[in-house]
């Protein structure tokens, strides 16, 4: 049983460090990635005594469920990182790079989500299931270094990519992805509704995130004003491709389309091996952790099929032209595979924390 403190914190019956629980607070707890690690943690019992909530003055005070109970939303604060052994940041680059230190000098180990530190010279930019895959577990580190999560479509691609491998060399592979709103956060979202809802009613389109329409439109590139651009993002998933996959696998052309969905990363990939393709072996080869593959119509890969789901959703498709390619049609849930793959690597971290003692 376990109750909600005065700190906001949810405070269990035994909160002694000598039953090896850790202390987790999340940076950014009001936000669509601060959500969906909350849940993460929960679905996955990572051993934590107590998840403190932070986030901006905006959403101060705000209630958010932790598993069965109710916890609310402090301050971000200094000393609301003391004893704190785990620290996720699903805030904005800007808070993640004014408040990561303070975490990390206070003891606090440090997964980030928002890959405002991704150039940090001592991060490393991961996927726990990437590693899985190529059985390339890092090694534990009494102070281990801050955590850049991948980039969710970085993450889809290299999977399937290394999956594929293992049906022969992969001679070139071409994805076009499919970018939904969410991945500008609740803000993304709501630009992207209100301009639904004025172009119905032949209103002017607000464009504070994007720069440009967005509803009922798909683009290569924002307008000018917007931050970060579409090209800017497109190189990120490359730069994390590149990091979590090494010389594993050979890097995609990609292109990145903004499209008129919510949530939810879509993926056409267009793979060419070295000998000709047997659909039948690939259906084989991709199913597996967290790949599901489409065997009826009604699991179809769609962005809608795809929420909530830790995995990702494909189907193999012959190319009619080239007999030694295929087609991929792929969806997964780009907050879901964040968050999982951020408390995956918390949890990898975890086994070389010290326990029975505060930090």
């Amino acid at each position: 049983m376990s109750t909600t403190s005065k700190s906001g914190a949810v405070a269990h019956a035994d909160p002694s460090r000598s039953s090896g629980l850790y202390r987790v607070a999340i940076v950014g707890a009001a936000t669509l990635k601060g959500k969906e690690v909350a849940e993460v943690l929960t679905n996955r019992n990572f051993p934590s005594v107590d998840v403190k909530l932070l986030d901006d003055d905006e959403s101060l005070g705000r209630l958010e469920p932790i598993g069965d109970e109710v916890s609310f939303i402090q301050n971000l604060r200094p000393e609301q990182f003391q004893h704190i052994d785990f620290t996720f940041f699903a805030s904005d680059q800007e808070r993640t790079r004014k408040t990561w230190k303070t975490a990390q000098q206070a003891g606090s180990a440090i997964v980030d989500l928002s890959a405002a530190l991704e150039s940090e010279p001592q991060a490393m930019i991961r996927s726990s299931w990437v590693e899985r895959q190529l059985g390339q577990m890092p090694a534990p580190e009494l102070q281990p270094a801050p955590v850049v999560v991948a980039h969710p479509a970085a993450v889809v691609l290299a999977l399937l990519l290394l999956r594929l491998q293992n049906s022969g060399a992969i001679k070139r592979a071409v994805a076009t992805v499919f970018e939904p709103a969410s991945e500008h956060g609740q803000k993304g979202i709501d630009e992207l509704h209100e301009q639904t809802v004025n172009l119905l009613s032949f209103q002017p389109l607000p464009k504070k995130i994007f720069d440009t329409q967005v509803a009922f439109n798909m683009v290569s590139r924002y307008g000018e004003q917007s931050v970060p651009a579409l090209a800017a993002v497109e190189q990120r998933v490359l730069k994390h491709y590149q990091h979590i996959v090494g010389d594993a696998s050979p890097i995609p052309s990609l292109l990145l389309i903004q499209a008129p969905i919510f949530h939810g990363h879509a993926f056409g990939l267009h793979v060419e091996m070295a000998t000709p393709a047997d659909i039948e072996s690939l259906s084989k080869i991709l199913p597996g952790d967290h790949v599901k593959l489409a065997n009826v119509p009604e699991d179809s890969p769609t962005n809608v099929n795809a929420a909530g789901q830790g995995d990702i959703l494909v189907s193999v498709l012959p190319d009619g032209s080239l007999p030694n390619a295929f087609w991929l049609w792929a969806a997964a849930d780009n907050l879901r595979i964040a968050a999982a793959n951020a408390v995956e690597c918390a949890e990898s971290m975890a086994a070389s924390r010290p326990k029975g003692q505060i930090q």
